[in-house]
């Protein structure tokens, strides 16, 4: 029997180390099983693969993350010049921000702040300070949007586009000298109001299916008869589009004539048109939301433009999905994310004010453990947020384009903003739904399917994206594998997917046998790159990273190209990848913030849920794997003694809000996107007074308390008679009496409500 063990082991080491042998009996037969489960790529997939790059998420998708890697990005930070105009142009615009004017009155914004905005380069923020822009970095851009959204979504969005895909940005990666001279200065000063068209009536996420398209001919421009496009468009949801000077259109490219050669369609293609040109229609508005930006449609019917209009001129004819899935890729990284965050600290900023200064069954809502519930959710997901804006910046800022890294951080930011808000609006309950002046919920509320629908919808971007993108680019074999299988010359192919096929073949086994043990183990041999608490979360993210890297083996070899039918399986795989990527980003942000201990409750509840709900959609792969016999395999190998990640405790809940309801520089630290300024008689002013006065009381409180519960003065009347009781008996001081007067004035102010004349 040993013989016979012997004699196999030795055929098998055999088989693989003799070339001849494994080209033949493995090699051969895998390849062309391969190629034929190769799932298919379109060309718009293709382009969007070649156009991104691949960043920390890559770290994260093979199984085995550098963790000083990610500690080497750095912290973001602000220049001089920077930091400068955050505190002096962008506060004065919060000053001239009144959101409810702006949305119920005026729907629009006032003449002085669209000035103040053109004046003062808010529509300059990406532009090159040689055509007279900011330049200012991914970090900065994110913070003065996050800023601007914490008073008015309206005025954000308005700051938001021209800084994010449109004609600046295009212009400024691939523009001519001749186009970047005549256009960027103008946009830089506010002259050009741009906007860019991409999604129409019959393309939306899809938006390499657009049907606009420009036929190469010839026609009269100035005079003079020149090459160039007869196009014709029909765009929706255009923002800016009606007040727009300068139109960036993405339309199909044909030359049926062969006018420049023998290709007839030349594919996607952008352009940029003067809105004042003949035939460009544009003026009519939408109503997103009864927000107040200006967001509209635009039209074309066999309109002229010279070829020159093409941006990058026409050698740049065709290559227009490419910039845009680079530069879009981006703006998903910078400006939704920004409004999401914004929605987190203010949120946080106002709700846990609330819940101090609020008071039912005679104490603040914020001691019942229900409030405490869905708070903690809130200061939670805010961290997060504020995590993730920062690490996702910092990427953009290092001049990669992590496609997959944006495409993480615009669905699950979106959706945790969405998160936060529902948490606020609960707890605020009449508060929030209350329009009004002094109603600060109100409209980010309203807002926020915006943030989830546009620049790919959610629901698409989770099931289709995320993993789909992430499967292909991240994993160290099999983009190489797939471009072995489309080489031309056979022999050269198989010889390359050999090699890539023995390095795969370790890889796999590596994370198997990583997943298994850690599990086993749970994970407390691992690795990490620091000590304290916080070091189990590394060791536990690296054994999870692994599992994902072996369960996207496992699942790409049993379903191949049918995987990207499963959407549902994927989206899961795709979110095990978001929650480490989000994990990662929290504990950068405590090492950045310098491992604040109270930053720690914070940082045990958003890891818990992290954790929690990454091996959770391990777990429902697993249960929804269609082939039992290698989902049994799975669940041994991955939770061989079940799943022992759960969600955040009671306690854990219960500290995270304790800590923020008084007020403190962890509380600072995650609300300081939502400022407070001189002359602010907002909502949120008035919360935050209230909070500020009302904690000043607590020791005054306590004195009032003990003596109701000795019965020297009464229960259950109301504040102000207690006061003046406590004041007649020497209770408290005349100084303390004034105190609690005033402090119970901002309350009432705080608590209080809008109301108007009956209509």
């Amino acid at each position: 029997m040993l013989t016979i063990i012997i004699i196999a082991l030795i055929a098998i080491i055999a088989l693989f180390a003799v070339k001849s042998l494994r080209m033949q009996f493995i090699t051969q037969p895998v390849f062309q099983f391969f190629k034929k489960v190769l799932p298919p790529l379109s060309d718009t997939e293709r382009e969007a693969m070649e156009a991104g790059d691949v960043w920390w998420e890559g770290e994260l998708f093979r199984g085995n993350p550098n963790w000083n890697t990610l500690h080497s990005y750095g912290k973001p930070t602000l220049t001089a010049e920077e930091k400068d105009f955050i505190d002096n142009q962008v506060m004065t615009a919060l000053t001239m921000i009144d959101d409810f004017d702006i949305v119920h009155n005026r729907k629009d914004l006032p003449p002085e702040l669209w000035d103040y905005f053109k004046k003062e380069g808010f529509f300059a923020l990406i532009i090159p300070k040689k055509f007279g822009g900011k330049a200012f970095s991914a970090y900065a851009n994110s913070t003065i949007v996050s800023k601007l959204a914490s008073r008015s979504v309206s005025a954000a969005v308005t700051v938001m586009v021209p800084n994010s895909l449109g004609p600046g940005e295009l212009l400024t990666h691939y523009g001519t000298e001749e186009q970047k001279e005549r256009w960027l200065p103008a946009l830089a000063k506010g002259d050009e109001i741009p906007c860019f068209a991409l999604t129409g009536p019959e393309a939306g996420s899809d938006a390499g299916a657009i049907p606009d398209v420009g036929i190469v001919c010839r026609g009269e421009f100035n005079g003079e008869e020149v090459l160039g496009l007869k196009l014709t468009w029909n765009k929706r949801y255009i923002t800016l589009a009606p007040v727009a000077t300068v139109l960036g259109l993405a339309f199909q490219m044909r030359d049926p004539d062969g006018l420049l050669g023998e290709k007839k369609n030349l594919g996607i293609t952008c352009a940029l048109i003067p809105t004042d040109h003949p035939g460009v229609v544009i003026g009519r508005r939408h109503n997103p939301l009864n927000m107040a930006f200006m967001n509209g449609t635009t039209q074309g019917d066999e309109v002229f433009i010279p070829l020159d209009w093409i941006i990058g001129g026409p050698e740049f004819a065709g290559r227009g999905w490419r910039m845009l899935v680079e530069c879009l890729s981006a703006g998903r990284g910078i400006s939704l994310p920004a409004l999401a965050t914004a929605s987190g600290h203010m949120a946080t900023k106002t709700t846990t004010a609330y819940s101090y200064v609020r008071h039912q069954f005679g104490m603040a809502i914020g001691q019942f453990e229900g409030v405490q519930e869905a708070l903690a959710r809130i200061i939670a997901n805010t961290y997060q947020l504020e995590a993730a804006r920062r690490l996702t910046t910092t990427g953009i800022d290092l001049k990669v384009k992590p496609s997959v890294v944006t495409a993480i951080a615009k669905f699950h930011m979106t959706e945790l903003g969405r998160a936060v808000m529902n948490d606020a609006m609960d707890i605020q309950s009449g508060k929030g739904i209350q329009l009004g002046p002094k109603n600060y919920l109100g409209h980010p509320y309203m807002s926020n399917p915006i943030s989830i629908t546009v620049e790919g919808a959610n629901i698409l971007t989770r099931s289709l994206m995320i993993f789909g993108q992430g499967a292909t680019r991240c994993h160290p074999y099999v983009l190489a594998e797939m471009e072995a299988a489309a080489m031309e010359n056979q022999h050269e192919a198989l010889t390359r997917f050999d090699s890539l096929l023995m390095g795969h073949m370790g890889y796999a086994t590596r994370n198997a046998f990583s997943a298994l043990f850690n599990a086993l183990t749970a994970s407390r041999f691992g690795s990490a790159p620091v000590s304290g608490e916080t070091k189990q979360y590394y060791k536990d993210m690296s054994r999870l990273s692994s599992a994902l890297a072996f369960m996207t083996d496992i699942s790409m070899l049993i379903m191949g190209g049918d995987l990207k039918r499963k959407e549902m399986l994927s989206a899961r795989m795709g979110d095990v990848l978001s929650q480490l990527y989000l994990g990662s980003a929290t504990l950068k942000l405590f090492e950045d913030n310098g491992r604040q201990q109270d930053d720690l409750p914070v940082v045990r509840y958003v890891m818990a849920n992290r954790l929690h709900l990454a091996a959770k959609a391990l777990e429902d792969v697993i249960r929804n794997f269609p082939n039992r016999p290698v989902a049994w395999l799975l669940r041994a190998l991955i939770f061989p003694i079940g799943n022992h990640f759960t969600a955040p405790s009671d306690k854990m809940a219960t500290e995270l809000v304790s800590g923020m309801l008084k007020p403190s520089t962890a509380r600072e630290r995650i609300t300081f996107l939502c400022p407070e300024f001189e002359g602010d008689v907002g909502g949120i002013a008035e919360v935050e007074q209230a909070f500020v006065a009302q904690y000043a009381c607590k020791d005054i409180y306590k004195k009032l308390k003990k003596a109701q519960r000795s019965g020297e003065l009464p229960s259950k009347v109301p504040n102000l008679v207690l006061f003046a009781k406590a004041l007649e008996q020497g209770t408290i001081s005349n100084d303390e009496h004034q105190t609690l007067l005033h402090a119970d004035k901002l309350r009432l102010a705080a608590i209080n409500v809008n109301d108007f004349e009956a209509l």
